[in-house]
């Protein structure tokens, strides 16, 4: 992809309008504008730099504040004239603290930060870990692990106790998360797999 490959007689002072996505949580964190020299520079240092319109001058985000993003993919849209560059954010994103400059759930796209999680611990396997413990264990106690959870969710949605069916629910879906990481699956393969059945 090259600055060329943009049409920019569609765009605004010809910046190119440029969304900030964060990787893991698919999270819009920010919009941004970037002309050539921004965007040469976000592709050489793997560090999204923007045009800032107000300062008329190139802006590393997080050169001031160290909430760095850093590029993980950068996709063109369909007319060739916005960029979505998917990254991952050294802290917030927003000036105010807030991890986006839009007013949507902090915690949008946890599952994402949670598998994750569970990804690293697989691989690191740190000492003290409850992730650990359990592949460690192996595929038997993790399913035994999913079927505990499972039958005490079900127990607390049949007695109608929302705030303990609820607690019951994310301790379900944590090991599951962690049986389908042992079984070589994540949330994609789980997307994929309900949209075919969709």
């Amino acid at each position: 992809m090259t600055f060329d490959d943009f049409k920019l007689d569609k765009c605004a002072d010809g910046l190119l309008p440029v969304i900030i996505q964060d990787f893991v949580t698919l999270k819009v964190l920010m919009l941004g504008y970037m002309n050539r020299e921004a965007f040469v520079k976000t592709m050489a240092t793997s560090l999204v730099t923007f045009y800032s319109r107000t300062r008329q001058c190139l802006w590393t985000k997080g050169e001031t504040s160290g909430n760095y993003l850093h590029v993980n993919c950068m996709h063109i849209d369909c007319d060739g004239d916005t960029l979505l560059i998917q990254v991952t954010p050294d802290g917030p994103c927003c000036h105010t603290g807030s991890k986006a400059c839009f007013a949507t759930r902090d915690n949008e796209g946890f599952l994402g930060v949670l598998e994750s999680c569970i990804q690293q611990r697989h691989k690191d396997m740190p000492e003290g870990s409850y992730t650990t413990y359990l592949f460690n264990k192996g595929v038997n106690k993790i399913a035994q692990k999913v079927g505990e959870e499972a039958v005490e969710t079900v127990i607390e949605a049949v007695d109608g106790n929302k705030e303990r069916f609820l607690y019951e629910a994310g301790d379900l879906v944590y090991h599951l998360l962690v049986l389908c990481e042992q079984m070589g699956f994540g949330i994609s393969d789980l997307e994929e797999e309900l949209a075919k059945r969709h």
